[in-house]
């Protein structure tokens, strides 16, 4: 993994940053949710301890029963039309009660608005039967408001029609019936069946209540009731008092409701959501931030458990605990804008006797505010904190890798030519990679030393040793005038054999101090390659039989400018590295190709692989690869090869093939002088 990477990788480390601020703000937000938690369970216990002083309002009749036949009369803002249509009430369809009918469920609701009843009835029924004056009231469709009179006897609010439209109800109470032109009601049919829309005085309602549906199918009529006993339920509304007094503490995202014993809910005040328009309200999160507020704040119970209860009885499990005497909190949250809602239930005592519950439900505007605020305030700057510092590490990274690599490809170029090292980038920095570079300028300098050293050591040598050795020579010859014993005489052999071979290697040495000097004072001519390379190939056939050489050059002359004899005699050094390195039978093969400028010629051989330590010093000045055996080579053909292509304004490089080795010579062409 390169330094970007890893740099990058630990820019990521600054993520941890975010975390932390993010379990700050929620554990901010946990803090004010419990603060304003314990704050609004005392004022609820303040507000409840003022309701204790209405038990007549809270024990109403009925108050304390709870058998499933009782209606409640939902409280209207405003009256609706009658028109036979549910559309105009202000309630949800939730709140309608069902109960089972001869064709399907049936559907009603009854309101309270002022001194009115609202009475709204949906029947399925699969064949309508009319009034007609010819039917008895039994035998047709029909819906009875049921309620009770004096002494408790029954009282019947009968509603049928002859048609669709306008519908008079009949009073019935005892044997009297009376035409009530007070009662407004409305019947529409529908493609299931029919609907009735009435508004009936409050006067006419007593404590109790039921509904009766009467539908005729095939001349039998099947009855459907609201309530199971022989008399209809309660009629449970809200009190106007206690509404009137929960007003008085009602504020903005404020909601209060009180129950009676039994959980009916007798006032309601307030609303947990004012008006606010909605270019002052910005603080919803939307898009990530919404995702964010999902992933980071803590989730609550669904906000539709905080509203009120459409059936008018707070059953849920908070106000249960409090209508058992038990103060208890809850809180909701809404995960499409991240609002919450805390709820606290207290019960309400008038003396020793518990009479109701108290909720009190407020919204978190302020602490959603705060949160809202700090969440988005945190991830904006720690976000850029977190691009910056990745993309500070990032380009920190670029530049320090650019500095490295750049010092590694000065040093590849230094190594390629030590005999003139070169500056090294970054040798002028105070800091490690200019420690670095300045330890290799100094590693690369003596080399440097020491490749000059070994450039002239063959010079030296030659010039030193030559007298010595010439008075070596000359002396081992005077010896053969001598007489000697036959063991003198293997010794003077000896020595002269090891006179010989030092000179043959003062030879070596003289020659690439000669092909040197030659470089620097040759004639310059033009002359084909390609004829010279074919011949000298003829010529390497002749001598070494045992090998096979062949050469594959181009159809037109190709010129260099230059020293034909030196040519071949770098022709000869690679060719004797050559022989050397190969078997008898193998193939020697020589190429010449041209490119765009230059002319290439390739010396290719079978044979043992090269080192890899060795290519970058194969053509210096006495390193050899050959066996340690082979005392007489210093290493100094492939080097003198190197001197005559540079001498040319060529190079020579050395490469592994698939079964041997090729050396590559690279000379410039020589245009024709025009």
């Amino acid at each position: 993994m390169n330094l970007r990477r890893q740099l990058l990788l630990v820019s990521l480390l600054t993520l941890v940053l975010p975390w932390a601020g993010c379990q700050f703000v929620k554990e901010t937000e946990t803090a004010l949710r419990n603060g304003q938690r314990q704050l609004l369970n005392g004022t609820a216990q303040a507000i409840a301890d003022s309701f204790a002083q209405f038990p007549d309002e809270l024990l109403a009749e009925g108050a304390a029963t709870v058998n499933g036949d009782q209606i409640y009369g939902h409280p209207l803002s405003q009256a609706p039309s009658i028109d036979g249509y549910f559309d105009d009430w202000p309630l949800d369809r939730r709140s309608m009660r069902s109960m089972r009918g001869a064709d399907g469920d049936i559907d009603y609701i009854v309101s309270v608005n002022r001194q009115h009843v609202f009475l709204y009835v949906e029947v399925r029924d699969n064949a309508i039967v009319y009034a007609n004056a010819n039917a008895p009231a039994s035998q047709v469709d029909h819906i009875s408001l049921v309620t009770t009179g004096d002494s408790s006897q029954s009282v019947r609010i009968v509603f049928s029609t002859e048609a669709p439209g306008a519908v008079t109800a009949t009073r019935t109470i005892g044997t009297q019936s009376i035409v009530e032109n007070r009662i407004a009601a409305r019947w529409q049919d529908t493609p299931t069946g029919y609907q009735l829309e009435a508004r009936i005085p409050r006067s006419f309602i007593s404590s109790r209540i039921g509904i009766e549906v009467n539908n005729v199918s095939a001349g039998k009529a099947i009855t459907s009731r609201s309530y199971q006993r022989n008399l209809p339920g309660f009629l449970i509304t809200s009190s106007s008092l206690l509404t009137s007094v929960a007003d008085g503490y009602a504020n903005d995202g404020l909601r209060l409701m009180v129950t009676n014993i039994s959980g009916w809910r007798v006032a309601l005040a307030g609303d947990l959501n004012p008006a606010i328009r909605d270019n002052e309200y910005s603080l919803v999160p939307r898009g990530w931030q919404l995702l964010a507020y999902r992933l980071l704040l803590e989730r609550g119970d669904s906000p539709l458990l905080a509203e009120p209860s459409a059936s008018g009885r707070e059953n849920q499990d908070y106000v249960a605990r409090a209508l058992n005497g038990e103060s208890s909190t809850k809180w909701f949250r809404n995960e499409d804008t991240g609002r919450a809602v805390v709820a606290v239930a207290q019960p309400i005592w008038s003396g020793s006797v518990q009479t109701g519950a108290l909720i009190l439900q407020q919204d978190t505007d302020a602490i959603l505010s705060l949160t809202n605020e700090s969440l988005m305030r945190l991830i904006a700057l720690t976000m850029l904190a977190t691009v910056g510092a990745a993309a500070a590490l990032l380009g920190y990274a670029s530049w320090l890798s650019l500095r490295i690599r750049k010092l590694s490809h000065a040093a590849d170029h230094a190594l390629d030519d030590v005999a003139s090292p070169m500056e090294l980038p970054s040798s002028g920095a105070a800091d490690e990679i200019g420690d670095l570079s300045r330890t290799f300028s100094s590693v690369l300098q003596q080399l440097a030393s020491y490749n000059e050293y070994l450039r002239s050591l063959a010079s030296k040598l030659s010039h030193e040793m030559r007298t010595p050795l010439t008075i070596v020579t000359s002396s081992l010859e005077n010896l053969d005038h001598e007489p000697l014993s036959d063991q003198s005489r293997e010794y003077t052999e000896r020595a002269r054999s090891g006179a010989k071979r030092l000179q043959k290697i003062l030879s070596a040495m003289s020659e690439a101090n000669r092909v040197e000097q030659l470089m620097e004072h040759v004639e310059a001519e033009r002359f084909d390659i390609n004829r010279v390379l074919s011949s000298a190939t003829d010529a390497y056939q002749a001598t070494w039989t045992e090998r096979a050489f062949s050469f594959a050059g181009v159809n037109a002359g190709i010129h260099i400018l230059g020293s034909p004899e030196l040519v071949v005699q770098m022709l000869d050094k690679l060719i004797d590295n050559a022989i050397d390195f190969s078997a008898e039978g193998d193939e020697i093969s020589i190429t010449l190709t041209t490119d765009e400028k230059d002319a290439v010629v390739c010396v290719s051989n079978p044979g043992p692989p090269l080192p890899d330590k060795m290519r970058h010093r194969l053509f210096e000045s006495m390193v050899s690869v050959r066996d340690k055996d082979d005392q007489d080579n210093l290493g100094l053909g492939l080097n003198i090869s190197k001197l005559i292509a540079e001498g040319h304004g060529g190079s020579i490089t050395a490469d592994n093939t698939n079964d041997g080795v090729k050396f590559e010579i690279r000379i410039p062409i020589s245009n024709p002088q025009n």
